[in-house]
């Protein structure tokens, strides 16, 4: 008989998809389904998707409000909005009844947020089934705190009553440690499949792409797939742009409340012919536009551990990036004095002018095939998601 998981989720395929989500996915799909039987709490949100389903090795349960699903997470309108405050009781009453049928092994958070909530009411009700939190935060710890409020003791019995912490970076880890966990935190990171990102596309089809995009053929594209919000850093680059050569374009992959903003600083920058917003791409399709443009950029304010990145470096693209939260974990620069191998360029958070000098640098650096080299390779050796999955499943068993 298979050992049986419950996971809480606030969001799942196919709509709303964050790093978060493609990690359980992908971890799941990897392991025997004769080994483990998955079965997953999350809201519905769109009046489309069904109650419950089966997708890949996860049977899904949908609660909550519904509605027609046009806005990105981040402007979801009233009630839909509320949903989520909504899941942290629902999920919990709906993970004991499916526990009356299901003996389950283990349940999972896949965050410290209203999914950590849900986790957290199920463990009062079944103490005795352990409980595994995963930590995926992006956002800063301060912003996290301010939003829960009175009710930030509750939220640290997310972290004193977990059996296990598995946090997807070093610096998320140490989180779980200030938060009070009293055990030691497993950091598995979040992974990439390397084939799928790893593509070759013709010279043909590279100008098709650039041209849908409106890039011409010796623009240098800097390219990033970002929710438009104001931890991501997308302003910094579009200021930065203003102080980079004519032919140094951005494209902006993702939706988010920060998209007015962006479109008023775009246009009072007349950069209007050099910054295209594309809004959302499906993920599946993101590995042809990444090996059309030519650097990833994020000069990221937070990172919890930043997947985006790495899939960036699978694709072979040189990444632009701040050194900050998990991101510390994977990128090094070339001006660095501590032995480590180079896989990046280190530009300062909140920092335009820093952003255009580490972009200028990539560009003229001659040592950059060097660097995506070495970058590729630390994808493939710790990065992949088959090697994440093992881990997971390690994690499982011990529980």
């Amino acid at each position: 008989m298979p050992k049986k998981v419950l996971i809480f989720s606030v969001t799942y395929y196919p709509r709303l998809v964050g790093g978060d989500v493609v990690a359980v996915k992908e971890i799941t799909n990897r392991i025997d389904p004769k080994e483990f039987e998955f079965h997953l709490i999350t809201l519905r949100f769109d009046k489309n998707l069904p109650r419950e389903e089966k997708i890949g090795n996860v049977n899904v349960y949908r609660l909550g409000f519904v509605g027609d699903m046009k806005e990105s997470a981040d402007s979801l309108k009233f009630p839909l909005h509320y949903n989520k405050y909504l899941f942290t009781i629902l999920g919990a009453w709906k993970a004991f009844r499916l526990s009356r049928k299901i003996k389950f092994d283990l349940s999972w958070s896949v965050m410290a947020n209203y999914a950590g909530f849900a986790a957290l009411f199920f463990k009062f009700l079944k103490p005795k089934i352990p409980f595994l939190l995963t930590l995926q935060e992006g956002d800063p710890f301060e912003y996290t705190k301010k939003r829960v409020g009175i009710f930030y003791p509750l939220f640290k019995m997310i972290f004193t009553r977990a059996d296990a912490v598995q946090a997807i970076s070093h610096y998320l880890a140490r989180h779980a440690k200030d938060m009070g966990f009293k055990g030691e935190p497993k950091v598995v990171p979040n992974g990439v499949d390397i084939d799928r990102f790893d593509i070759e596309i013709s010279r043909e089809e590279r100008v098709k792409i650039r041209e849908k995009l409106g890039l011409k053929e010796n623009d240098i594209a800097l390219v990033t797939t970002s929710r438009l919000v104001i931890k991501n850093g997308v302003g910094d680059v579009i200021e930065a742009l203003a102080k980079l050569p004519e032919n140094v374009k951005f494209v902006i992959f993702g939706e988010g409340y920060l998209k007015e903003n962006l479109k008023f600083k775009i246009e009072n920058l007349k950069l209007g012919d050099r910054v295209f917003l594309k809004g959302f791409i499906d993920h599946k399709e993101m590995p042809k536009y990444l090996k059309a443009c030519d650097i990833f950029i994020r000069p990221s304010l937070s990172e919890g551990f930043g997947v985006s990145f790495v899939e960036a470096m699978a694709a072979r693209l040189p990444v632009v990036a701040t050194r900050v939260g998990g991101i510390a974990d994977f990128l090094e620069d070339p001006s660095n004095s501590s032995g480590q191998v180079a896989t990046g360029y280190v530009c300062e958070p909140q920092n335009p002018q820093s952003v255009a000098n580490t972009v200028n640098q990539a560009i003229n650096d001659v040592g950059q095939n060097r660097i995506i080299d070495n970058a590729y390779k630390m994808v493939k050796e710790k990065y992949d998601w088959n090697l994440v999955a093992g881990k997971m499943k390690g994690i499982f068993e011990s529980l």
